[in-house]
């Protein structure tokens, strides 16, 4: 039994009642999250640093990658496209934080862009049907395949494509739903519920390839006012 944290987007208030009630419900649980941890909301660096310290693990998303390619290689397309997707409150969040933004950036750049698990397949934005020529039993060797995609419309990071069901559950955030949705024929749990916009940080647990319960907590309003 694992959980999965949907897009946070700097909400570090309303991540931190959700991790809380996630330990307190099922103590001793794994946690993941489906990325974008940055931009939008006004906590960027305190959610970063909250992932560091409990060591908590996620799949990069296309947000969290911008913020790393424009600090890094400021001219390059993943660089230049984060200066139009909420990218200042980001850099604000920094403020008194420079000393950290290595550490930050290079936990975003190590993070893997899928999780191929016991009972699911977690990645950012999911697997388009694109790639169903390069499926296999084992998903393992997709990470480098996906990694030269990064910037890619149906890359893992972008896609807003109908998704490959690959025989097990994918579990996506990216694509922004008001509750957490199931798509069966697919094969595809989507837990973005929006937490940015004012609407709920959702998490899933997932026990034998299923989701078993969903837990929401909604935004609280300091972390986007």
């Amino acid at each position: 039994m694992i959980a999965v944290i949907g897009d946070i987007h700097g909400c570090f208030l309303t991540l931190q009642k959700l991790v809380q009630k996630l330990k307190t419900d099922f103590p001793g649980i794994t946690i993941y999250s489906v990325g974008d941890l940055v931009d939008r909301g006004n906590f960027s660096y305190e959610v970063i640093d909250f992932f560091i310290t409990q060591k908590l693990t996620f799949t990069a998303g296309n947000h969290d990658l911008m913020f790393y390619y424009f600090m890094k290689h400021p001219s390059s397309e993943m660089g230049t496209t984060w200066l139009y997707n909420g990218y200042e409150k980001t850099v604000a969040s920094y403020d008194d934080h420079f000393e950290k933004l290595s550490e930050h950036l290079e936990c975003i750049i190590n993070s893997p862009v899928i999780l191929d698990l016991e009972g699911c397949l977690i990645s950012h934005a999911g697997i388009s049907k694109y790639y169903k020529k390069f499926l296999n039993s084992n998903f393992s060797f997709l990470e480098n395949v996906l990694r030269n995609d990064l910037e890619k419309p149906h890359g893992i990071i972008w896609t807003r494509d109908e998704l490959l069901n690959v025989g097990k559950l994918q579990v996506i955030g990216h694509s922004r739903v008001n509750d957490v949705t199931f798509k069966k024929e697919n094969n595809v749990v989507y837990i973005d519920t929006s937490a940015y916009s004012g609407n709920k940080l959702s998490a899933v647990i997932i026990d034998e390839g299923k989701v078993a319960h969903t837990i929401s907590i909604s935004t609280n309003p300091k972390d986007i006012e």
